[in-house]
């Protein structure tokens, strides 16, 4: 998992950012991206793609990923947004935030299979999360950011839809839940054209 970060450290690299985002595929909500520095040398046993992790597992790993990191920091857009510019270029820009608002300048970029819009040298590595540790604990510290808000603020918001049952993806239930009470605000309308037309449902 430390393959890239030790190639680059030898190259003079010392400030690596890993960078991945979560809810690209999500019916509801905000895509959230994260950007961590770590410390060089630091090896953090059970990091991986977040999605092969346990909930508790992304917990423990997140409270020490963001304890030990040199600098971290999410940043979303939001369903109106990403119908604005589609979610690609809403994943990148939530990635290019997160890029910005580290605490700690950057010198290099370890990206899950993006490139975005910045002067610092960065690399897209095809299924990042599962071989770069510094891609991995972005990944991990997105998902469990989303995670939170899906189980907390946004189920609270809208309850009627299960949001903390199946995090905005594309479930049975979900389906069901929209077309039986409709879109909320917080839905994306682009990704939910061809489900709610075959049902004759108006947003």
């Amino acid at each position: 998992m430390l393959n890239y970060e030790r190639e680059l450290w030898q190259q003079g690299y010392s400030q690596i950012a890993g960078v991945d985002e979560v809810g690209r595929g999500c019916l509801f909500g905000d895509v959230v991206a994260a950007a961590v520095i770590l410390p060089q040398g630091l090896e953090l046993e059970g990091v991986d793609d977040s999605k092969k992790l346990t909930a508790k597992k992304r917990e423990q790993l997140y409270e020490r990923i963001t304890a030990e990191a040199v600098a971290w920091s999410v940043a979303a857009v939001n369903a109106s947004r990403i119908d604005e510019i589609n979610i690609k270029q809403a994943a990148r820009l939530a990635m290019r935030e997160a890029i910005d608002q580290l605490a700690v300048p950057p010198d290099y970029l370890l990206i899950d299979a993006e490139k975005v819009q910045s002067e610092l040298p960065q690399l897209a590595i095809i299924h990042g999360d599962a071989s770069s540790q510094s891609i991995a604990a972005a990944s991990i510290v997105a998902k469990v950011t989303r995670d939170r808000l899906c189980a907390g603020e946004w189920d609270r918001l809208y309850p009627e839809y299960g949001i903390a049952i199946h995090k905005g993806y594309a479930t049975k239930l979900h389906r069901e839940r929209i077309l039986e009470f409709g879109p909320s605000p917080m839905h994306r309308r682009s990704f939910l054209t061809k489900l709610l037309a075959e049902q004759q449902v108006l947003f």
